[in-house]
């Protein structure tokens, strides 16, 4: 079987037909769906397991300015500042939304 990869750019144009197919699959109700050949997960299956692993958000470029002694402190541990940035507002993000019980 050969795989075929796609990009957003590279997706074949969606006909008349597939779109109102995927038109009615996404208005179907979730508990009218048979799953009944999907089998379920064990619990040691999920071992391991990672959120968003394969999540790739969408980036944006900025220009900032931050005080000298923190951009050193970020750039300390060598390549890759600007991720650990990007996680650590990440992070305070999530806590913000949890502390007001929002929603991701």
């Amino acid at each position: 079987m050969k795989t075929v990869e796609h990009t957003r750019d590279t997706l074949p144009a969606l006909t008349d037909e597939r779109r109102r197919a995927l038109e009615t699959l996404a208005a179907q109700p979730d508990d009218t769906i048979d799953t009944s050949d999907i089998p379920e997960l064990a619990d040691a299956q999920w071992t391991g397991a990672k959120r968003g692993r394969f999540y790739r958000p969408i980036k944006q470029q900025i220009t900032a300015r931050l005080d000298a002694d923190v951009l050193a402190w970020l750039k300390a541990d060598g390549r890759g500042y600007q991720t650990r940035l990007n996680t650590i507002l990440r992070g305070a993000m999530e806590r913000d939304r949890d502390r007001k019980g929002r929603s991701r």
